[in-house]
């Protein structure tokens, strides 16, 4: 579960936040968490878009009932809960022009399921918005600077828009430690260095890094938050 005091950065983040990342990175996961945070730490409306329409496993919309009893609104594509449609609603353009929310967008995993985002182009404003690129550098398309960097690039060019800010997620699933984050750390390290982003966030499942110190957070860098599981099963 996320701790308060560390979740209350997320206030100092832009109104609408874009979460992309390539597959398997745990954008979704980090989506959810980033959300369900936000929700107590603000008196305005919360919505989150799936806008994910490329992959059709591990989607926020499967949370639905769940945010909607925590008074989140999720938007989605899909026609019933156990139906989905390659299709982006009108309603997602919404929250962008209602300055009322706070918003956040879970993106398609790659450059092709960011080509979503040129539909709102419009209503997109850049000052308002942070995007934001979840990393798992022990996934073959981001496990290392220069894929890392390709990817990024892709995504950037297809949606219009910069990446803000990495996000080190850096993980094996349960075999995770924090070696894996300090690895994942150094190799985003010398991708901001290159880049001139920087790592705004280093998240970690919390049930399965236990071994996480008050000296180990100081060698991470960005604000450490810690995250549960939403949409992986307990024997996934």
């Amino acid at each position: 579960m996320f701790v308060k005091e560390a979740a209350a950065v997320y206030l100092d983040d832009k109104r609408v936040r874009i979460i992309c990342g390539h597959y398997g990175s745990g954008k979704t996961e980090f989506a959810l968490n980033y959300v369900t945070a936000l929700r107590t730490l603000t008196s305005k409306k919360v919505a989150i878009s799936d806008m994910d329409i490329v992959n059709v496993y591990f989607r926020s919309r499967e949370k639905k009932e769940e945010l909607k009893k925590l008074g989140i609104e999720l938007i989605g594509s899909s026609i019933s809960e156990y139906a989905d449609v390659p299709a982006i609603p009108a309603e997602m353009r919404m929250p962008f022009i209602d300055k009322s929310y706070e918003y956040v967008i879970d993106l398609g995993g790659n450059d092709v399921g960011a080509v979503v985002l040129r539909k709102f182009s419009e209503y997109i404003d850049p000052s308002q918005t942070d995007l934001f690129m979840v990393v798992n550098v022990f996934r073959p398309d981001t496990c290392d600077e220069k894929h890392i960097i390709v990817q990024m690039e892709k995504i950037e060019h297809t949606c219009g828009l910069k990446v803000t800010g990495f996000v080190n997620n850096s993980n094996l699933i349960r075999e995770t430690t924090t070696d894996s984050l300090l690895y994942g750390d150094t190799v985003l390290k010398n991708v901001s260095s290159q880049t001139g982003i920087p790592i705004k966030y280093t998240s970690y499942v919390e049930e399965i890094v236990k071994d996480i110190t008050p000296d180990i957070k100081k060698e991470l860098s960005g604000d450490i938050i810690p995250l549960k599981y939403y949409m992986r099963e307990s024997w996934m």
